[in-house]
């Protein structure tokens, strides 16, 4: 198209020549202004197809694809931006930002003195597809996923969604003190010291470690010292950490079942064989007799997830015990423990005996907020250095900014605070939800393992019931609820649904939960038949 006009306005300018012989311009001047009015109308029928709402993007767009399909060919002058500022009748400065963001990209190159033109090689050539078009599909990759990812990619359980009614795990984050606590990081990012800025290899700020020791003694009886605590990325990158650094391939650990399938997850991506080990209403049962002995042993003593049994004193001491005997550790996730509605919390393991073999791991995500994602660990003496340098190896810690204002959290007393109004909050929610369950679906329908504690209930659900399918049917409809049967890694698997309570108010939980027992009616009703018998007028 180009070459054709080039051709027509030449014969155009020969013509006036021939017909005006005193005509003094030089034929390259009139050739000049002739080319960049037809490139001002190109590009204006180019404009007019583009449908970005941004008139920038929409010229921008409209020059770039006039390059690439060989309209604007290469050492084509573009017209002054004054000049196509006023065909189009744009401002300038709309024009010098489209020139700039074509120079930057390589389109077009600045000549001073000269102009703009269109660049002889364009960056598109050394893309891989041939079409340059947006809408092209991006070619399939030739790498395989490993076979360990496959298996993970086959058993996701993370929901693309992480609010909503009786989302389980999930704070209320609307009523953490976020004015208060942006309050204290803005005063200390005013004036940061360099080192802050960087990396952290010491296993997160002195601070927060010495602001840990003092709050775990008190609220979980956690025997440490500041040099033992390293702060990580949530319970994730701690159980990762904690399995490549202590296993090696093929190595075993047991895994409460049913488990956290996180935990799960992470030891098959390190090819460390996981095995169930049965939990009744006292915690996690070891075997009489053992075969092999496990490296690891993940816990979860003080509320049993997802059943929510607390783990006896006898098995505690037996626990101990057998992991002393057969140089095992012990993983204690300590994952909400600090939120028990009746009593006292209950004192974690790793503080029972001097010198545990137990590996304790906590978090901020049930008693602030999840994206804060900030976690810690309390290691052992003497895997405390080597597990420390293996963090700065392999993860680069940091966020120092936020552990400082975190560390200014806890020592004000803002932090036990927030756990106390927390405590009274979800107690009255927990209630809440267990009269609605009672009420719809019958006493039975609460789990035996329930105890007075934690962040979520367990609606059970009869042994034909189809807890996956119901669980999906509510996560459509926006309850996300969660099927306990996916916690099972044997085939003996209890039937029943994980209802969140402390991230839903009282008045949107009713609500809420009338739109899970229609899901309930259509796939299980002989979940609410007794509830029903009871309700029914005699």
């Amino acid at each position: 198209m180009c070459v054709t006009l080039s051709q027509q306005i030449r014969n155009y300018v020969v013509y006036l020549h021939r017909i005006w012989p005193y005509n003094r311009v030089p034929i390259q001047i009139i050739l000049g202004i002739q080319l960049r009015s037809l490139i001002a109308d190109l590009v204006l029928v180019r404009l007019q197809k583009e449908t970005d709402p941004l008139l920038h993007k929409r010229l921008y767009k409209a020059i770039r694809h006039a390059i690439l399909d060989g309209s604007l060919p290469p050492h084509s002058r573009l017209p002054p931006s004054r000049d196509l500022a006023g065909e189009l009748r744009m401002s300038r400065n709309t024009i010098l930002t489209v020139y700039e963001q074509l120079l930057a990209e390589g389109y077009v190159v600045s000549r001073r003195g000269s102009g703009t033109f269109v660049a002889k090689t364009l960056p598109d050539m050394f893309l891989p597809v041939c079409s340059a078009s947006e809408s092209s599909p991006a070619p399939a990759t030739s790498a395989p996923i490993s076979r360990r990812g496959q298996h993970l990619l086959g058993q996701v359980s993370a929901s693309p969604r992480q609010w909503g009614a009786f989302i389980p795990g999930v704070p209320d984050v609307n009523a953490f003190p976020h004015p208060l606590f942006s309050k204290i990081q803005a005063r200390i990012s005013r004036r940061p010291k360099p080192e802050q800025l960087s990396y952290s290899c010491n296993g997160g700020t002195a601070e927060l470690q010495h602001a840990l020791v003092d709050y775990l003694r008190v609220a979980r009886g956690v025997q440490c010292q500041a040099d033992q605590i390293l702060i990580t990325e949530g319970i994730h990158q701690a159980i990762d950490l904690i399995t490549r650094m202590l296993c090696d391939r093929g190595d075993l650990a047991w895994v409460e079942e049913p488990s956290y399938w996180g935990i799960r997850h992470v030891l098959a991506m390190n090819e460390v064989r996981a095995e169930p080990v049965v939990v009744d209403a006292s915690g996690l049962c070891p075997p009489e007799s053992i075969a092999e002995a496990p490296r690891l042993i993940f816990v979860t003593p003080s509320h049993q997830y997802p059943l929510g049994a607390v783990m006896s004193l006898e098995r505690r001491q037996r626990l101990l015990t057998l992991a002393h005997q057969h140089g095992s550790w012990i993983v204690e996730d300590d994952y909400d423990s600090e939120f028990r509605f009746s009593g006292q919390p209950i004192p974690a393991l790793q503080g029972l005996v001097a010198e545990a073999p137990v590996v304790y791991v906590g978090t901020f995500s049930k008693t602030l907020y999840p994206g804060l994602r900030l976690g810690y660990v309390v290691l052992p003496r003497p895997l405390a250095a080597e597990l420390k340098n293996a963090h700065a190896e392999l993860y680069r810690g940091g966020h120092s900014l936020i552990q400082l204002a975190l560390a200014e959290f806890i020592n004000a007393g803002h932090y036990s605070a927030h756990i106390r109004r927390m405590r009274l909050l979800y107690s009255r929610r927990r209630v809440f939800l267990t009269e609605l369950i009672e009420r719809h679906c019958g006493p039975h329908a609460l789990s035996d393992f329930s105890d007075n504690a934690g962040l979520h209930l367990i609606l059970n659900l009869p042994d034909e019931a189809d807890d996956v399918a119901i669980a999906r049917d509510a996560n459509a409809r926006n309850i996300l609820v969660r099927p306990l049967s996916r916690y099972y890694l044997t085939t003996q698997r209890k039937k029943g649904l994980l209802m969140g309570f402390a991230s839903q108010p009282e008045t949107q939980m009713e609500p809420a939960f009338n739109i899970l027992l229609a899901c309930l009616k259509m796939h299980c009703p002989q979940a609410l038949a007794e509830a029903e018998k009871q309700n029914a007028p005699t």
